[in-house]
C-alpha cells in the first residue's frame, strides 16, 4: 500500500467533519498502561476460560493423553512465535487497532475494514460470549452440585457480568487495570494450587490414567479441532498490539511483555493439564463441562468450593481484558472512517471510549442465546486464524515494499514463514472433512464488501453526512461529555520513542 494509508495511521485526526469536529473539541489519550498492566492484560486474558473449558475439548477430539499434552505444548510454541511476530508489527506500526491497523497498513483500507467487520460480527462477540458464559457457568456450579447449572440462570449471570465490568471500563482505564492486575493474580494462584495438588497426586498416588497414553483418535480433521480449542485456550496472546497507543514505552515493553507473559502461561498450561489428566478419568475429562470442579472435588475435600469461586474469578478477569481491547479497536476503526464517527468518542475528563464499550457489551449480551461454547469455539476459529495469517503475510509483503521502515524489532525471517504456514495448515485442513464452516464464515466475512462500498466509500463521496449518525454522534457527545481523540496525542511521547527506536535496534539481534 502506498504512504496514504500509512500517513492516515499516523497523522489523521480522529472523527470526521461536522459536529465535535473543531481542534477545542479533541482530547489527548495518556500512556497509562505500563509493563507490569501489559503482561497482566496478556496473561489475563489468555488465562480466562480457555484452560478450563478447553482441556475437555482438546481430549475429546484426540481420546489421547499423551497427544492432548503435545497439543498443549505445540499450541503454546505456536502462540509464543506468533506474539514475537507480532512484535514486530507492534513497534512499527504503533497504533491501537492490532491486526486491523497492521492489514490497513499492509493491504489497503478494504482489507482492514473486512478484518474490522469480522471482529464486529463474529470474534470479539463471540469470544466475549464464550468467556462470560464460563465465569457464569462456574460461578453458580456451586449452587447445583448434582446437575448442570440452568442455562437461563448462566446466561442471565453472564449477561450482568458484561454489563458491570462495561460500567468499570466507562468510569476509569485506571480501575480496569486494576482488576486485571488482581484478577489475574487469582487466576495464577488457582491454577499453581492446581499444579501443586497434581504434583502432590501424582507423587504418593497410582497414575492409571497415564496407561495406553498414547491410544486415540489421530484423524487430520479431529487434530486440526483439538489444535483449535488449545489455541482458544492461548487466544488473547496479540491483545497488547490492541492498545499500544496507550502503552508506556512500546517500543521496549510491548516485546518484553510478551517474553514475560507467554513461556509463563505456556508452562501453567502444559502443568494444570497434566495434573487434571493425573487426578481426573478419562470418562469424566469427556462428560463434565468444569474440569477443574470434578479435580477440586477429588482433590480439596471440604474446601472444594474454592475452585469454581477462583476459575469464576480468572473469566471474569478475561472479560475484562477483552472488553477493553475490543472498544479501543472499534474505535480506531472509527478514526479511519470505516465505523461511524461516534465509535470514536472518548470521555473528556475519564478518557474511556464509552460508545464503544456500549456497543461492544450490547452485541456479547446478543451473542449469548448460543450458549454450546465448543461449537462457537470451532465457528470462529477458521476465521480468526485467517486472519491471523492475513497480518503474518502482511508483515512478510512490508518487509518486500517498505524496506526501510523503522523496525526496532526484526523476527528472523524463518519465524513468520513457519508460523504463516501453521496458520494456514489449521484453516484448511478441517475444511477437507467439513467445509461448510469456512464457507460460512468467509462468506459473512465478504458480506463486509458492499457494506464497504456502499457505507464507507459511498458515503466519504457525498458532502453531506449522513443525517441519523450526526444525530446519534450530538447525542453520545451530549450525553457522555464526550469529544474525539487527538491522533497526535502526545509529541512528547512520540519524540521520545523515536529516540529510544535508535537504542533498541541493536537489541534486535537477540531475536535473529
Amino acid at each position: 500500500m502506498g504512504n496514504e494509508t500509512e500517513n492516515q495511521l499516523t497523522e489523521k485526526d480522529g472523527g470526521g467533519g461536522g459536529v465535535g469536529d473543531a481542534p477545542g473539541d479533541k482530547v489527548v489519550l495518556k500512556r497509562k498502561i505500563t509493563l507490569i498492566n501489559g503482561i497482566t492484560i496478556i496473561v489475563g486474558t489468555i488465562i480466562g476460560s480457555g484452560i478450563f473449558v478447553s482441556p475437555a475439548g482438546v481430549f475429546l477430539y484426540t481420546k489421547s493423553v499423551g497427544s492432548s499434552l503435545v497439543i498443549w505444548t505445540l499450541s503454546g510454541i505456536l502462540s509464543t512465535l506468533g506474539a514475537l511476530c507480532y512484535a514486530e508489527l507492534g513497534t512499527c506500526i504503533t497504533r491501537s487497532g492490532g491486526d486491523y491497523a497492521y492489514l490497513l497498513v499492509a493491504f489497503g483500507p478494504l482489507v482492514g475494514f473486512l478484518r474490522l467487520w469480522m471482529a464486529l460480527l463474529i470474534i470479539r462477540p463471540t469470544t466475549q460470549a464464550i468467556v462470560a458464559l464460563t465465569f457464569a457457568q462456574y460461578a453458580v456450579k456451586p449452587f447445583f452440585p448434582e446437575c448442570d447449572p440452568p442455562d437461563n440462570a448462566a446466561r442471565l449471570l453472564a449477561a450482568v457480568c458484561l454489563c458491570f465490568l462495561t460500567a468499570i471500563n466507562c468510569i476509569s482505564t485506571k480501575w480496569a487495570m486494576k482488576i486485571q492486575d488482581v484478577f489475574t493474580l487469582a487466576k495464577l494462584t488457582a491454577l499453581i494450587s492446581i499444579i501443586l495438588a497434581g504434583v502432590w497426586f501424582l507423587s504418593t498416588e497410582e497414575t492409571e490414567n497415564f496407561d495406553n497414553a498414547w491410544e486415540g483418535d489421530y484423524g487430520l480433521s479431529n487434530l486440526a479441532y483439538a489444535f483449535y480449542s488449545g489455541l482458544f485456550a492461548f487466544g488473547g496472546w496479540n491483545y497488547l498490539n490492541f492498545v499500544t497507543e496507550e502503552l508506556e514505552n512500546p517500543y521496549k515493553n510491548l516485546p518484553r511483555a510478551i517474553w514475560i507473559a507467554m513461556p509463563m502461561v505456556t508452562g501453567i498450561y502444559v502443568l494444570v493439564n497434566l495434573a487434571y489428566f493425573a487426578v481426573v478419568s478419562r470418562q469424566d475429562m469427556l462428560t463434565s463441562i468444569a474440569v477443574a470442579v470434578s479435580f477440586g472435588n477429588r482433590m480439596f475435600g471440604a474446601v472444594a468450593w474454592l475452585i469454581p469461586i477462583f476459575v469464576a474469578l480468572s473469566c471474569f478477569g478475561g472479560v475484562n481484558g477483552i472488553l477493553f481491547t475490543s472498544a479501543r479497536l472499534f474505535s480506531t476503526g472509527a478514526q479511519e472512517g470505516h465505523l461511524p464517527a461516534w465509535f470514536s468518542l472518548v470521555h473528556v475528563n475519564r478518557q474511556t471510549p464509552i460508545p464503544a464499550l456500549i456497543f461492544t457489551c450490547a452485541t456479547s449480551i446478543l451473542t449469548l442465546f448460543s450458549a454450546d461454547v465448543v461449537a462457537l469455539i470451532n465457528y470462529f476459529s477458521q476465521i480468526l486464524w485467517l486472519s491471523v495469517a492475513a497480518c503474518i503475510a502482511g508483515l512478510l509483503w512490508l518487509r518486500v515494499t517498505k524496506p526501510n521502515m523503522p523496525r526496532p524489532i526484526r523476527v528472523n525471517l524463518a519465524l513468520p514463514i513457519i508460523f504463516l504456514t501453521c496458520c494456514l495448515v489449521l484453516v484448511l485442513l478441517p475444511s477437507f472433512s467439513e467445509p461448510l464452516n469456512l464457507i460460512i464464515g468467509v462468506g459473512i466475512t465478504l458480506t463486509g464488501v458492499p457494506v464497504y462500498y456502499v457505507c464507507v466509500v459511498r458515503s466519504k463521496d457525498k458532502r453531506k453526512r449522513n443525517y441519523l449518525m450526526a444525530k446519534i454522534e450530538r447525542g453520545c457527545q451530549i450525553l457522555f461529555n464526550a469529544a474525539f481523540v487527538d491522533c497526535h496525542h502526545d509529541r512528547k511521547d512520540d519524540r521520545e520513542m523515536s529516540d529510544m527506536q535508535t537504542s533498541i535496534v541493536d537489541e534486535k539481534n537477540v531475536y535473529n
